[in-house]
């Protein structure tokens, strides 16, 4: 009978070496997730508590974006230049820094200072996903590379889960039940006491979520992790972007992109609005149905997480 030899390490899914490296990369997926599915409901809550519309409100996810744009190329040069790791530490120090940047906007009352600090916040965000990506797939044989990141990015709906529970029980649930009607009726003081109320419960989880990315800076920075980096340290910017525009499947690429992301954005901001208006006329009160809509929203993530975890893993 023919005996078939064991593996060689090299294509073991995570080689023992890399293997608590492996873990604290893969956690920075959950936390990008919250950061992205604790904001989506903010368009609808930021719209109430400061009088706006849907229209302004949805500038939240505007600058939520515009931090992913503005930071893709950056991210990508700085790991070209640097280490996996040392973009890392970046990414998550923009991102505590934009999350810490919520106590002087609550304490401002105005919504300007909130979109500064997501830009600030995803400008961290952008750096993780450009850097965490190759970082794990670094991490092993290139045999298993694809495995070994599916791997990593099921943990991402985790965070996601986190980040919509946190809005929906810490956040929408607690704010004052007043609706913009109600609110542009109150007196002035007694309006802006509503107010700063409302915005102080916005900031709390923000908050929390910044003090547990300092203590994984901090831990990340001691830790021995690889010294992975890009094959070559010289920067070519023009003839990178020229040989990638010449792609015909990379230009279609970012095009199908584009739509995706846009249609994702779309469906997990508005959806809330959509939800409330149908709740609502069903006879609940709007912040009861602003809880109730995140609800169905939780539901839709649970069957998308299990299904990432369940087509993932490795069979």
């Amino acid at each position: 009978m023919e005996i078939t030899p064991p593996a060689p390490p090299s294509s073991r899914l995570i080689p023992p070496q890399y293997l608590i490296p492996f873990v604290l990369v893969a956690v920075v997926f959950p936390l990008w997730g919250f950061a992205n599915d604790i904001t989506n409901p903010m368009v609808k809550a930021f719209s109430r508590i400061l009088l706006m519309s849907d229209f302004e409100g949805s500038l939240v996810q505007f600058a939520f974006c515009g931090g992913y744009f503005a930071m893709a190329f950056p991210a990508a040069m700085f790991i070209k230049r640097f280490t996996y790791k040392s973009g890392i530490l970046v990414g998550l120090g923009l991102y505590a820094t934009g999350a810490l940047l919520f106590i002087p906007a609550s304490m401002m009352m105005a919504f300007w200072p909130f979109l500064v600090a997501y830009f600030i916040l995803t400008c961290g965000l952008s750096f993780l996903e450009t850097t965490a990506n190759p970082y794990i797939l670094s991490m092993g044989s290139e045999e298993t590379a694809p495995l070994r990141l599916n791997v990593a990015q099921a943990f991402n709906p985790l965070g996601s889960l986190l980040g919509m529970f946190t809005a929906q029980q810490v956040i929408l649930a607690r704010l004052n039940s007043a609706t913009q009607a109600e609110r542009a009726a109150l007196p002035p003081e007694q309006l802006a006491a509503v107010t700063a109320s409302d915005l102080t419960i916005i900031r709390g989880p923000y908050v929390g979520i910044a003090l547990v990315i300092i203590l994984f800076f901090v831990v990340i920075a001691i830790m021995k992790m690889p010294h992975a980096a890009a094959s070559t340290h010289r920067l070519d910017l023009r003839g990178t972007v020229g040989r990638l525009l010449r792609n015909k499947r990379y230009r279609e690429g970012v095009v199908a992109q584009f739509f995706y992301i846009a249609a994702q954005i779309m469906c997990w901001t508005f959806i809330m609005q959509y939800g409330t208006e149908v709740l609502m006329g069903r006879g609940m009160a709007e912040s009861e149905a602003e809880v109730a809509a995140q609800g169905y929203n939780i539901v839709a993530m649970i069957i998308f997480a299990a299904s990432r975890f369940t087509l993932s893993w490795p069979g």
